[in-house]
């Protein structure tokens, strides 16, 4: 079973930048692929980014593409979500989800792909 704790999140004004940070426990870290969704205030669940379990495959919403730069050390168990050019419409709940990587290119975008998920951690950008 894998636990997973995200951070980084807060206040601030648009055009600044935040690093979300997800820790990872209870399973072989390398061998998943990670995911960063999120939740806007009275929307659905959108895909933000994607990385696979060796980090050199990454995958993107096109809403993020140039702004926001995932990554992963699998050395100490956590995937990132790098974020710049924040704007108000980033504001929203971010979550990461963990998969099981079934092949080198197996790299998810639905939510339903994914095993497991963590609490969340709230980006709030204010105009």
């Amino acid at each position: 079973q894998v636990q997973l704790v995200e951070s980084g999140g807060g206040l601030v004004q648009v055009g600044a930048s935040l690093r979300l940070s997800c820790a990872a426990s209870g399973g072989t870290f390398s061998t998943y692929v990670m995911g960063w969704f999120r939740l806007p205030p009275g929307k659905e669940r959108e895909f933000v980014a994607a990385i696979s379990q060796s980090g050199v495959v990454t995958r993107y919403a096109d809403s993020v593409k140039g702004r926001f730069t995932v990554s992963r050390d699998n050395a100490k168990n956590t995937v990132y979500l790098q974020m710049n050019s924040l704007k108000p419409e980033d504001t929203a709940v971010y979550c990461c989800a963990a998969v099981y990587a079934g092949s080198y290119f197996y790299v998810p975008t639905r939510a339903g792909e994914y095993d497991y998920w963590g609490q969340g951690t709230q980006v709030t950008v204010s105009a």
